[in-house]
């Protein structure tokens, strides 16, 4: 029997030591401060041992740490894995929320109902095979079989079996689990999932990190560890020269050049955005492969794979399909791994959709911008965006969460959460504006706080979750994150209910009256300045303090150009001060306007500001008479015709803000010639 025990009774149990009494001659020098990550994990071991509050386990079960991710607020969370008797249990796994102080702050743990099953199999490991083997219509490779506890409403003693190969044509690395008694098969988890100075062809010119020197060069990242780009099957691409790519929409080096920017940059986003480290969150990353010949792009639970367009004019490699698919392997590697499911399927389809999305926006890149729609550059099978975030409906996908959630089909089940994330960043109102369920008006705080709140969320994940529990985690996340505001927890609730996602059992509240404490202002000035490449652009950054007394404020500048660098001189003030931004810009940064963000991180509030950083000669164009002029506001479609410096353009693509002409332009415009 689970014999639940409260947090109070365990909390700083870290803390507590027994020093015997040393004669003051002898006293040796006092140790080291124990580091705020081994208190905090030495708490959640406390709490893991003894089953404190939903981490109660019965005879013969233990719970083993997995690791521990650093979230915002000073919070820490552990990931334990059950066991029964020494065999993991599969869907068993549990979070454990802990601060740096040694204080336990919340426990979660996924459903399962007591284990009472035998560990001897009845059931031969080959036959095990056998079975596995036949869910899957094309088998290149089958795991060893291995003893598991399948967790659930009625715990069995499992075979886990894992093929390789392809389903009716689909590649698949299926998790099979076959009853060690009667064969049956119990459940099934696939690892794949699927999106339904280089020349990049999405992003014009970009600066990628390579290995090599001296005429030997490797697509090989020699910086983020794990990543690496080549063909289908085949070897990392290496040359003699650093320079890769032609730019074509056909090149699978120019494919492998969009990738590995576009994971770059989402590494360096999930680190100075969210404060995780690397994909993996423990320093690490995957390889991704280009070349696939299908009409698709997916991760199958070690890697990630790029095919191409229906009519084979592109490969599917631009931004946010990349960051969708390595936002999979950030679900697989928090805590409760990849789950199972059509609803935890959704959440992770979603988080690959909000990665994508949140990467494009750090990038800001002025060829491919920053949008809340997936796919629309690669437009797959020709009907334009994959999915739309501010209205899933817009693609057949459900915009609110309802019963039927749990058999919708994963790319759809995404809707609900995609709706929810674009509310809370940008809001009900923005462009384009997004409908609610409730009939609702939502006020949105901005994509990187509601970023962190999603991210922290996350990190509270267990196998079985689902948009309940996502809804109070990511209440928990906001709470935690912008103590002494109600406004960003209250966003993160109106959201969730203008999904239809209602209130849930034990969720937290905020009763603090925004703003609230100390609050200050950041402004910039000037807040815009046009530079030629390899010039630099400077401006002053002013705090004042609005209520309350001074805090600490740390500063960074985010969405850059390709090739441009930042620095703050002092990077950390006292509200009240000043500091100077200095953005450097190279010869190969892209001509074109870009939106960098100044943001504070206080103390106890954050604040931002935005500068515009025009790289070319920033003289107004010219257009063409009887044709209108090309607007750098205005979004684009397929076949639209406008004039620009003398010359015809003729759209190809869906965008806004790509200047025909610029680098990189071919791939959304066709040059008519001179009118």
């Amino acid at each position: 029997m689970r014999s639940p025990r409260g947090l109070a009774a365990i909390a700083g149990l870290a803390l507590t030591f027994a020093v015997p009494a040393i004669p003051a001659a002898a006293a040796p020098a006092p140790p080291a401060a124990t580091p705020p990550e081994a208190l905090a994990a030495r708490a959640a071991d406390q709490a893991a041992l003894s089953g404190a509050d939903r981490l109660a386990k019965g005879a013969g079960e233990a719970f083993v740490r997995t690791g521990v991710t650093p979230g915002g607020g000073g919070l820490y969370y552990a990931s334990y894995q059950r066991t029964y008797h020494g065999l993991p249990v599969v869907g068993g796994d549990a979070v454990v929320v802990a601060d740096g102080a040694g204080n336990v702050r919340g426990t979660e743990a996924a459903r399962t109902a007591p284990i009472t099953v035998g560990t001897q199999a009845a059931l031969k490991a080959e036959q095990a095979t056998k079975i596995a083997a036949a869910k899957v219509s094309k088998v290149d490779k089958t795991e060893a079989p291995k003893l598991v506890v399948l967790a659930g409403d009625a715990p069995k003693l499992a075979y886990e079996v894992v093929v390789s190969g392809r389903d009716h044509g689909k590649p698949t690395h299926l998790h099979v689990f076959v009853d060690s008694v009667t064969g049956a098969v119990l459940d099934t988890r696939d690892d794949v999932r699927e999106a339904g100075t280089g020349n990049s062809y999405y992003a014009g010119t970009v600066s990628i990190d390579t290995s090599g020197s001296g005429g030997s060069y490797s697509m090989t990242d020699p910086v983020h560890r794990g990543i690496a780009c080549g063909r289908e099957g085949g070897a990392i691409f290496t040359k003699s020269s650093n320079t890769w790519g032609n730019g074509s929409g056909t090149d699978l080096e120019t494919a492998c050049v969009d990738a590995l920017y576009s994971v770059q940059t989402e590494w360096k986003m999930l680190g100075d955005w969210l404060g995780r480290n690397g994909i993996d969150g423990a320093g690490g990353g995957f390889r991704a492969s280009v070349g696939l010949n299908d009409v698709n792009a997916y991760w199958d639970g070690s890697s990630t794979h790029f095919g191409h367009s229906q009519d084979n004019r592109r490969q599917a490699t631009p931004m946010d399909v990349v960051g969708h698919e390595f936002g999979h392997a950030i679900f697989q590697t928090t805590p409760g791994g990849a789950g199972s499911g059509n609803e935890n399927g959704g959440l992770n389809e979603s988080t690959g959709d909000i990665f994508g999305a949140l990467t494009e926006f750090y990038a800001n890149n002025p060829v491919d911008t920053p949008d809340f729609s997936v796919g629309e550059g690669v437009n797959l099978v020709g009907n334009g965006p994959i999915r739309y975030m501010y209205n899933p409906s817009q693609e057949g996908d459900p915009n609110c969460y309802s019963a039927s959630i749990p058999s919708t089909e994963v790319h759809a089940a995404a809707g609900p959460q995609n709706h929810w994330f674009y509310l809370l960043s940008q809001g009900s109102n923005a462009s384009p504006a997004s409908p609610t369920c409730n009939g609702s008006s939502v006020t949105g705080i901005g994509i990187q706080k509601a970023g962190k709140i999603f991210y922290n969320g996350l990190l509270k994940k267990t196998s079985s979750w689902n948009h309940k529990a996502a809804r109070k985690a990511t209440l928990e996340a906001a709470a935690a994150l912008f103590p002494g505001s109600c406004t960003e927890f209250n966003a993160t609730k109106a959201a969730w209910d203008a999904v239809s996602v209602t209130a849930v059992s034990g969720e937290p509240t905020c009763t603090g009256q925004p703003p609230a404490g100390n609050d200050y202002s950041l402004t910039l000035s000037p807040t815009s300045a046009t530079v030629q490449p390899g010039q630099t652009a400077t401006t002053t950054v002013t705090t004042r303090i609005t209520s309350g007394n001074a805090q600490t404020v740390s500063l960074v500048a985010t969405g850059l150009p390709a090739g441009a660098k930042a620095t703050i001189s002092p990077s950390s003030i006292s509200s009240g001060g000043t500091a100077t931004l200095t953005i450097t810009t190279s010869a190969t940064t892209p001509q074109g306007t870009s939106q960098v963000t100044v943001t504070g991180d206080g103390t106890d509030a954050d604040h931002s500001a935005q500068f515009s950083l025009t790289v070319g000669t920033g003289t107004p164009p010219t257009g063409c008479a009887g044709l209108a002029e090309w607007d750098s506001a205005k979004a684009y479609a397929p076949n639209d015709v406008v004039g620009h410096n003398g010359h015809k353009w003729t759209s190809l693509w869906y965008s806004t803000g790509a200047e025909p002409g610029a680098p990189g332009s071919w791939a959304v415009w066709s040059d008519s010639g001179a009118c």
